[in-house]
């Protein structure tokens, strides 16, 4: 796998946005949950379901911090402010609750979308 890629769940119209998103701005390929290959569910934890995964050679990134690294590789400027917020005490766990926020609320928000 030379570039990465971003699992996701296709059946979620938040999560397809997101993830075409990144697609259209980086060089980060896209894959379903529903098109999901046995090479790339074996790297997925088990409950891979929960939420996105971005998978590099090395690395396997899971919920906010994989949305989090695919927005970076996007190059927009707030990415350029990342590797800085990581530094901050407590800023993973925050992400994390950001994410589980609006993965739990994804109706909801997804409603209020244009």
């Amino acid at each position: 796998m030379s570039s990465p890629t971003l699992v996701y769940d296709d059946d979620c119209g938040i999560c397809t946005r997101a993830a075409r998103y990144v697609e259209r701005r980086s060089d980060i390929g896209i894959v379903g949950f529903s098109d999901l290959d046995d090479d790339l569910r074996r790297r997925l934890p088990a409950e891979y379901e929960r939420c996105a995964h971005l998978i590099t050679d090395k690395s396997v990134y899971s919920c906010g911090e994989a949305m989090e690294r695919a927005y970076e590789r996007t190059g927009l400027p707030p990415s350029a402010a990342l590797p800085a917020l990581r530094r901050i005490p407590g800023y993973g766990a925050a992400r994390e609750r950001a994410y589980r926020l609006v993965a739990e609320n994804r109706p909801l928000i997804g409603r209020l979308l244009p």
